[in-house]
């Protein structure tokens, strides 16, 4: 069977990574652009999240609005809004099924090969949930972006760790072994031919 310590690290791997999907769905870094008027007074960086938008400008003032409305919001927004929801409540999902049948927990019974069967099932869980991250390549990124494919990268990788402790079937050699074949006193009779 797998290394508990594999299946630890994979776990913890995952769960930093949902963190990470998280700030990086909160924050409002997505989408940046910046705009520098005649002097530098009058600079200002917009910055577009899932949720609001923001303005920041060179005096250190921080301006946020959020949507009032989702029809407002254009197609790849919303998409991405709805992709980020999805990966992180997957990969929650996955990340409960995986305790469940990691070594180190006493839930889902005493059978090893199940519960070994079950953290596989929540590591391929955390794979698919780590893959939901969608990519905007119309903008220049902001932090946030790089803050979800990180957490979307921990993710995959714990999730990669868990699916790989499902232990393989142990080989059966077809043949009997050699001590085995004679399963009695040996015989005085010799027949030669």
């Amino acid at each position: 069977m797998a290394n508990s310590g594999i299946q630890l690290l994979g776990f913890f791997l995952s769960l930093i990574g949902i963190v990470g999907l998280i700030i990086g769905t909160i924050l409002p870094q997505w989408k940046m652009s910046a705009y520098i008027g005649d002097n530098i007074i009058t600079a200002v960086a917009m910055y577009q999240g899932l949720w609001m938008s923001c303005a920041f400008q060179s005096t250190g003032q921080l301006q946020c609005k959020i949507y009032d409305s989702i029809l407002q919001l254009d197609s790849s927004l919303q998409a991405t809004r709805a992709l980020m929801i999805v990966g992180i409540i997957v990969s929650i999902a996955g990340l409960g099924v995986a305790c469940m049948g990691m070594k180190c927990t006493t839930c889902g019974g005493s059978d090893r090969l199940r519960k070994a069967r079950i953290a596989m099932t929540g590591g391929i869980i955390l794979l698919v949930g780590g893959l939901w991250l969608p990519c905007l390549s119309r903008f220049e990124f902001g932090a946030a972006i790089f803050i979800a494919w990180g957490g979307s990268l921990l993710d995959v990788l714990g999730g990669a760790m868990l699916a790989a402790s499902c232990p393989r079937k142990k080989q059966v050699s077809k043949y009997p072994a050699i001590g085995s074949s004679r399963s009695g006193p040996p015989s005085s009779t010799k027949e030669y031919v």
